[in-house]
């Protein structure tokens, strides 16, 4: 399931990925992320992956057909947790996204919440 951080105002998603994420929770979210891209501009996301454990292959295809129509809308991207699903999911978010993508250990929340807000360029 996704729950959405008290942090999230404004361009900022936060939001904590837990457990195995289901179709009905990618129906649930992406409807919400596409309204707040639409009104803000763009997205600032931060993921906290530290209870993330995969997602239904359903699940898969909502999230690409989600990254196919909107993934320009996407600023930046923060990664927060294990690094086996952080790496997983930077390596596929920078080979469709022009965003900025970070991965932050796990208890680096705050670290990736100022990342995500701020608007210092990337290395190169």
């Amino acid at each position: 399931m996704f729950i959405w951080m008290p942090e999230s105002k404004g361009p900022l998603v936060s939001l904590k990925l837990v457990g195995r994420l289901t179709d009905a929770d990618y129906l649930d979210t992406l409807p919400m992320l596409v309204d707040i891209a639409e009104r803000e501009g763009a997205l600032r996301v931060v993921a906290d992956l530290s209870e993330f454990d995969g997602w239904e292959w359903q699940a898969s295809y909502d999230k690409a057909a989600f990254g196919i129509n909107h993934w320009d809308k996407v600023r930046r991207i923060a990664l927060v947790g294990t690094l086996g699903w952080a790496t997983l999911a930077a390596r596929i978010a920078v080979t469709v996204a022009t965003a900025g993508v970070r991965i932050f250990d796990a208890g680096k929340y705050e670290d990736a919440l100022a990342w995500a807000r701020s608007d210092e360029p990337d290395p190169a």
